[in-house]
Parts: C-alpha cells; structure tokens; sequence
C-alpha cells in the first residue's frame, strides 16, 4: 500500500493508492461503511467519445482520506472499483456530468444508476452564486471554491501537474494520458480533490439554509444536468461525406472574400487598423472606439456599414459596403471551417457521431449553453450551411424543431405584471404578433412593418438591455426615431420600468443580487444594475425550458431530443409518427406563467437539421 500524507485546513490526510488484492479488500471494507463517498475520475483528457480515451484512475473519499483506484492495471483493481460504483448509497462529485459520462462510457456504471445517487457540489456553488472571479465571485472550479471554503492554501492541482507534465517533456494536452501512473503528484492530487469535494459540500450546504435556497432548486438542476448528459452521450449523426464539401467549400469562401479585402488594402481581415483605416479611406465614418481608444470594427459595426441586420439579411437602409462585407464574409468563413467544419472531422465517434457538451449552468442567468464537438448556440439563426452536416438518429427519422413562440416578452409581460401586454396574449391566440401589436398601439391600425421592426428593437431593448445606438444599428432606423419609439414604449408599458426599479431596490437591499422567480439568486453588477429586466427575463426563460423539458422526459421523450438551443428543443422521430410527436413536444412546452399563456410550435424538416432552414435534404 503507498500512501501520502497532507495537510488541508491544519489537519492530516492520507491518501491511499493499493498495489495488492489484499490493499483492494481493505479498501472495499472501508467502503462499504460509508453511506456518502466524495467521487472522481482521472482520465485521458476530455474527448470522452474517441477512440483511444481511456479512464486511469476512480477515487473515493471522505473529509480526511481518498482512496485512489488505478482503474488502468484492470482485473481486481476494476472490479474493486466497480464494486463500490454500484453500492455505495450516495455521491459527492464536482461537475458530475462529465464523470457520469465517463464511467457510463468506459467502466459500465450507466449515467442512470449513478445520476440518482449524486450531489453535485458544482451546481450547489452555482446556486449560490454563479460568477467567476474576473466578474467578482469565487468562481465554480473545485480549486476556488475550496480556497474560500475550506483552505486558504488549497492547492492548484490541475496547475500543479501542468509543471510536472512540463518537466517530463509532456504538454497540457499529452500530459494527462502520457504521465505514469505511478506518480507521486498525479496520484496526491487525484486523492486531495476527492477530499477537497467532501469537505467543500457542507460548507455550501450551510450557505444554502443561510441564503435559503430552495432545496427544490437544487434538485431541479439535478435532473436537467441528468437529462443534458443523456443528450450528450447519445449524440448526433454526422453526413460525412457533406463534411468533406463543406471544408473546402468554407475554404474556398474565405479566399474569395480576402481576395475583394485584399483590393481595398487590408492584408489581414482581423487586423482593426487595417479595417478602419480602409473604411475611412472609403468615406465611411467611425465613431465608436473600443476601450483602448482604436476606431471600433467589429461585427455589429460591419454588419451596419453592409447593410445586414443580425440573421445577415439586407436592412435596405443605405448602399451595402463591400469592404465591410468581404471582411465579415471572411472572418465567418474561417471561424465556420475551424470551429466547425474540422471539428466536426476530427471528434466524430467510431459511430460517425458528435457528442457536444450541453452545460446546463453556464450563464449568470441559469442559461444553457453547448460546447465541445458543436457550438450550437452560436449559430446564425437563418442558415443551413452547417446545420446541414447533422442528421436525424435514422434513415427512418426526420429532424423536427419546437421553439416557444415570442418567450422573452411573454416573460417580460409575466413578470413585470404588463397589463396591455398580458391582455393581447391572452386574447390574441397562437399567432399573436406581440410587435405589430405594439406597434398599432402606439401608431394605430395603419402601423407597418417597418414601424413593428423599430418596436420589436424598442421591445428587445427593455429585455437586453441595449441602448439606442445598438437598435438603431440593429433596425436601420435613426437614433432620433428609436428615442422617440422607446419612449413611446416607456408610455404604453409604464409596469417595465416601474418592475425595474422595484428589482433594483430589492437587489441593493440584498447585496446587489435579485431573486428571480424560481428562487435563483441573480448578482448584479454596481454600473449595471439596469441589467435587472435582462437577467430576471433571462433566467425566468431559462426555467420555462427546463420545465418543458421536464414535461417531456415524464411524456417519454426523453432519447428523442437532440439539443436544448436558446428557447428551442432539436428532436429527431420517425416519419411515420412525426406529427403526432411534434404535437405532444408543443404540449410539453405550452403552459401558463402568471396568468400569460406559454406556447410553442412544432416545425418538421427532413433528414437533415438544415432542412429546418432551407437545405435541401
């Protein structure tokens, strides 16, 4: 038996790691006597689904002890670990998602034994509160968390083997699958991190009944982690060969687009300098600057001067610049290639699938976001191109979509109790048009759809947050005329801002931190304590989807659905019950939130997720 002793919080740990069948047996009467194990996996790095990953060690701990279990040596060492896996009552782990995922794939525990019988002390933190610390809170990693916690002195052990793997000629990125197995630091800190969750869980435990956090919260978040793990491991279905097209096709693209960039004298399309000094070369004009002082170009700029609106389609405001255009076409086309099209190449599984990480936590607001083999969210909401790599589980399948129909000012309206809101949803039916709605309020029945356009940005404003210049730049419309449309916003719906106001004195009398609907605690920012509708909607949508989601897995339809995406559940079916299945996903997803009907709508494609939005398989 080696063993390691250390110090945490002025008080002696050990660590073991057994060598014999007669260390494995000790380890397993240890084991069967604990009621709660802190648990952990060390692995190969993150790619769970690749080909040559490998799971190296299972820990165990309590708050003085871990066990580290080299899963790697096989034979009665898996046994042993498997066998306390399957029996120990309850466990402790740190982002639990991603060590459910890797002992489902790779040491036969599945993700639905092991899910029931978690407490995630990662999702706990977040609870309390969710910032990292460059936005002033502790952070959500195991090693911040413990530092505040439990030890001032609690050491950085990923940073720790970084040096070691550095020292052994190993990268960050070759180390965790290169380093031996027997080395003292990997198996230290592999120890020291279960102990470190065992400790940390009471600790958070305490400022739940402190802050009371609604225990229903927490195992609300539970069963949404349990459900995005399923959709995780399951995956999505690659066409390959279109993979192929589409990287040379992307290729091809962004040549094009730095040839017409190259025309105009920018020799780099990320370099802002070269950009702006162009553009004024063409007589544009440039007023915003960035926080350094240079001429700002980004993408909401650029996407003005060409005449484009955030879905990249025409505003018909003023003559498009082709500059401007050619730079946004190729900055896309190389983000596309990389972040995608090769990704897409090099992580598909031996089963010709992805596997994206769904984080169930990821914004302030409790908002979801996907990462990993597909950045999801980050898609253009308008285009095919690479929605069209992904395909429905089956020849026999068809893509479907259900999006919950206008959900932030529905929520806008339900929160902030807006009573001429609250009564067009209500009265208005399934296709109530909240914009033109407004927009006929304020200008009468001879509104147009350029009048809904500047009161859907009006609209969009109080939700996000954004000022005058970013609507006018979104909508085409002048400053002057998007003043006048909020304040005539501000006339008809008097309750946002008066909703405002009461969650912004409620928050400065709590420690700048709003409480939103279901309980989550929402912390605001000092000079941006207007964020308050943003972050209150945001969040409240975000709990709108998760019931949904809920309702879906108690409906059976849970191995249907592919991704959670913004307000929206991808989902594949058979074509012979597609309808019927599009029908129950609306029901899932349609409810009342105080007093404003929640609905949503279905939309069936083809065998591709492109179809969806244009592709033609």
């Amino acid at each position: 038996m080696i063993h390691y002793s250390h110090g945490v919080a002025g008080e002696a740990v050990t660590i073991y790691v057994p060598e014999t069948d007669g260390d494995l047996r000790t380890f397993m009467q240890w084991a069967r006597t604990k009621p709660e194990l802190a648990l952990d996996t060390e692995t190969t790095g993150l790619a769970i689904y690749s080909p040559n990953y490998r799971l190296r060690t299972v820990q165990f701990g309590t708050e003085r002890e871990a066990w580290v279990i080299h899963w790697e040596r096989g034979g009665r060492f898996r046994e042993a670990a498997e066998w306390v896996l399957k029996h120990c009552p309850r466990f402790l782990i740190h982002n639990a998602a991603f060590d459910w995922l890797v002992l489902d794939a790779h040491a036969g525990v599945s993700l639905e034994a092991l899910a029931p019988r978690t407490t995630d002390t990662r999702i706990k933190a977040i609870l309390i509160d969710p910032r990292q610390p460059m936005e002033g809170g502790i952070g959500t990693g195991l090693k911040p968390l413990s530092a505040f916690y439990v030890d001032p002195g609690a050491p950085d052990t990923q940073g720790d083997l970084t040096a070691v793997f550095r020292s052994l000629g190993l990268t960050k990125a070759t180390g965790w699958a290169g380093i031996d197995l027997q080395h003292p630091v990997y198996n230290l800190y592999a120890g020291l991190d279960v102990i470190y969750c065992a400790r940390l869980n009471p600790k958070l435990d305490a400022e739940h009944k402190r802050l009371s956090i609604k225990p229903a919260l927490l195992e609300y978040e539970h069963e949404i982690s349990a459900m995005c793990a399923h959709m995780t491991r399951a995956g999505l279905v690659l066409d390959m060969e279109y993979v192929d097209t589409l990287r040379r096709m992307l290729r091809e693209e962004e040549a094009k687009y730095l040839t017409v960039a190259a025309r105009y004298g920018v020799d780099s399309v990320n370099s802002g300098a070269q950009v702006s000094e162009a553009l004024l070369a063409m007589g544009e004009t440039l007023t915003e600057r960035t926080d350094s002082g240079a001429l700002k170009v980004d993408k909401a700029v650029l996407l003005g001067l060409a005449d484009l609106d955030r879905e990249w389609k025409p505003i018909g405001s003023r003559r498009p610049n082709p500059l401007a255009e050619a730079v946004l076409r190729a900055k896309r086309a190389g983000k596309w290639v990389t972040t995608y099209a090769d990704r897409f190449a090099s992580s598909v599984d031996p089963n010709g699938r992805i596997h994206p990480t769904v984080n169930t936590l990821q914004a302030r607001t409790g908002r979801m976001s996907i990462s990993g083999d597909l950045a999801a969210q980050t898609l253009p909401s308008s285009d095919w191109m690479i929605r069209r790599a992904v395909l429905s589980d089956s020849p026999d399948h068809i893509v479907g979509s259900v999006d919950f129909q206008a959900i932030e000012m529905r929520v806008l309206a339900a929160l902030a109790d807006v009573k001429k809101m609250k009564a067009g949803f209500v009265s208005g039916g399934a296709d109530f048009d909240i914009h033109m709605y407004t927009a006929q309020l304020i200008k009468g029945a001879a509104a147009t759809q350029k009048d809904r356009k500047v009161f859907k940005g009006a609209g969009f404003g109080k939700v996000y947050g954004g000022g005058v210049t970013t609507i006018a730049r979104q909508t085409g419309a002048p400053e002057s005329e998007i003043a006048r449309a909020i304040s005539a916003y501000d006339r008809q719906f008097p309750e946002i801002k008066r909703a405002s106001s009461r969650w912004q004195r409620e928050a400065r009398a709590t420690g700048l931190v709003t409480v939103s609907a279901t309980g989550r605690r929402l912390p605001l920012d000092r000079h941006r304590m207007y964020a308050v509708v943003n972050y209150q909607c945001q969040s409240a949508a975000r709990d709108v989807l998760g019931q949904a989601m809920l309702n879906m897995r108690d409906a059976g339809l849970l191995d249907l659905m592919k991704l959670p995406i913004h307000d929206e559940i991808v989902f594949s079916a058979p074509k012979s019950d597609a309808k019927d299945i599009a029908r129950e996903f609306e029901r899932c997803m349609s409810m009342d939130l105080f007093g404003v009907p929640v609905v949503a709508e279905a939309e069936l494609g083809g065998r591709s997720w492109g179809s969806l939005y244009g592709a033609d398989y």
